[in-house]
């Protein structure tokens, strides 16, 4: 409503995972790039896991157009409260397996066939699970069996769980500690620091065609922080409201003002000056040390995004190679 008003080929703040709007940080950047380089590389089994409007999704939705770019089929589950048989013959059929089997020791068979003649042709699977707090730890029991599936030169099925810091708790519980063994690579979205945010907001305009620099004043940006908290959905649906309040008044440019009305609106709460500091997120990896050449595919893999821009890029032709 308000894209023509500031001269805007977009809305800038959709709070619909967009690839095309991807504000690339740092941890943000890190975790495609790894969780691409470990589905690449075959590692088997990888987490992400964050607060609710990190980013998560935007994250997941980025590594579709990887995957979809580079001949790696996948299954994507969004409501994983599923019961076992549902969860197994969901995957199977959006694998492909179809007309799949109704008994559940046809459908693993059905599923190990159909992921060893891809496995042949050179094709890799990948089973993306979101909001995978909600899995019950029978869907869970099925998924590390799912591990299982493999030939001597490794996994026919590479597992990537993404959902709130509620998963690690579930995968911290003694009855799943032979699942979180087979974890290879696991990643943290932290909520963006005060800087970032700024980032965040100025890249989002620039996307949607601003070329002014100067939709939201300066002073702004640090409201636009205190509210979210460093929080992306919530940065989105603030700026969002505010620009439409600008829009309403005929005032070209959002100020503190209109930021806090926004917020008092939404029922946001305003961090002090003083409020906690936000910790960049942290990669690590589990299970051993990696080879020397596979941290050199990983770097590649970072060092393929364009440091003069926010969006991500795809990596290049011999970091897709690295190690196939």
């Amino acid at each position: 409503m308000y894209n023509a008003f500031f001269q805007l080929t977009r809305s800038p703040f959709e709070v619909s995972p967009d690839p095309s709007l991807f504000y690339a940080t740092a941890q943000h950047q890190e975790a495609l790039a790894g969780l691409y380089y470990g589905i690449r590389t075959g590692k088997g089994f990888m987490v992400l896991t964050g607060e609710v409007g990190t980013g998560k999704t935007l994250v997941l939705r980025c590594l579709q157009e990887l995957l979809d770019k580079n001949r790696v089929a996948y299954a994507y589950v969004f409501n994983p409260r599923l019961s076992s048989q549902q969860f197994l013959a969901y995957v199977a059929e959006d694998l492909g397996l179809s007309p799949h089997p109704t008994a559940k020791s046809d459908l693993l068979i059905g599923l190990s066939r159909l992921l060893i003649e891809r496995h042949q042709h050179g094709v890799a699977t990948v089973l993306v699970v979101e909001e995978a707090q909600h899995l019950t730890p029978i869907v869970l029991e099925e998924i590390r069996l799912l591990t299982n599936l493999e030939t001597t030169r490794g996994k026919l099925l590479q597992i990537l769980l993404a959902g709130q810091p509620e998963l690690e708790a579930k995968l911290d519980s003694p009855a799943l500690r032979q699942l979180k063994q087979r974890v290879t690579l696991w990643f943290r979205l932290r909520l963006l620091t005060e800087q970032e945010t700024s980032d965040y907001v100025r890249c989002r305009l620039r996307l949607a065609g601003d070329k002014s620099g100067q939709i939201f004043s300066p002073a702004s940006h640090e409201w636009v922080y205190r509210y979210s908290q460093g929080t992306p959905r919530l940065i989105n649906t603030l700026c969002d409201n505010a620009m439409m309040s600008a829009f309403a008044l005929r005032k070209g440019q959002v100020t503190p003002e209109l930021i806090e009305e926004a917020a008092l609106d939404l029922g946001m709460k305003r961090a002090s000056a003083n409020g906690r500091s936000v910790a960049s997120g942290v990669r690590w990896q589990v299970g051993g040390d990696a080879h020397e050449e596979e941290g050199a595919g990983f770097a590649a893999v970072l060092e393929a995004r364009d440091p003069g821009s926010h969006g991500y890029r795809e990596p290049d032709s011999a970091a897709k190679e690295d190690n196939e």
